[in-house]
């Protein structure tokens, strides 16, 4: 059973929640959720992700505990964690973002990419103009996110800035790439293309479909821990 601790931090635009677990003292792994998801969403791989890493998985603004904003682009994601290193002293991090976590991961690795030892990106594609998707109209109220955030990010995506594509050669970090195959509905090629772009990547794929973490846990373990054993 992972102890897993419940905090928050009161960051320059916003309050994040954050659930840390693992070893204190350990490297320090940062998890980031895709669109609609919250930290917890990550349990379903923990410990066995990094077992030697203190690890911190963020609620997003807008998602889980974190508090509601009035922006939610992908760059203001960005910064949220950028500041919330700074917050707890963490010079250098290994990151894993899922889906739009990943796009706010690459985002960041672009951004700094010293801050930035070993990333993880699952099932984000590099990322091209696509037809718009829309939330439904008459949405659940009874949700842990923010429906705001979901339109602003669904938004971004569907008609992306195409300096974060280019970025992609700027990023530094070693890269793990995972795919999760043809059940998903990524375009996997754009997955690949995304790890030819970005200098050291590796690409893996773990036939799951789009949610790998949580439909296939222990393919995505074996494939994602000894990345970032130290």
């Amino acid at each position: 059973m992972t102890d897993v601790r419940t905090r928050t931090v009161d960051l320059p635009e916003v309050t994040l929640a954050y659930r840390e677990s693992g070893r204190p003292g350990g490297p320090a792994l940062v998890l980031l959720h895709a669109l609609g998801e919250r930290a917890a969403d990550w349990d379903t791989v923990l410990p066995e992700l990094a077992p030697g890493h203190h690890v911190y998985a963020l609620d997003l603004r807008g998602h889980g505990d974190s508090a509601r904003t009035a922006a939610y682009a992908l760059e203001a994601m960005r910064d949220d964690v950028l500041a919330f290193l700074d917050a707890l002293g963490l010079a250098r991090v290994d990151l894993v973002g899922h889906s739009m976590g990943g796009a706010v991961a690459y985002l960041l690795a672009q951004a700094a990419p010293e801050r930035i030892d070993r990333l993880v990106l699952e099932e984000i594609p590099a990322l091209y103009p696509r037809p718009a998707s829309a939330p439904p109209e008459d949405p659940d109220p009874d949700v842990h996110f923010d429906w705001a955030a979901v339109r602003a990010v669904k938004a971004q995506l569907d008609d992306p800035d195409p300096a974060w594509r280019e970025g992609l050669a700027g990023i530094t970090a070693r890269t793990l790439a995972v795919a999760g195959g043809p059940a998903s509905h990524v375009p996997q090629e754009r997955i690949a293309e995304l790890a030819g772009l970005i200098p050291d990547c590796r690409l893996v794929t773990v036939e799951a479909g789009h949610l790998v973490h949580g439909a296939r846990p222990a393919g995505f373990v074996a494939a994602v821990a000894p990345f970032l054993a130290r």
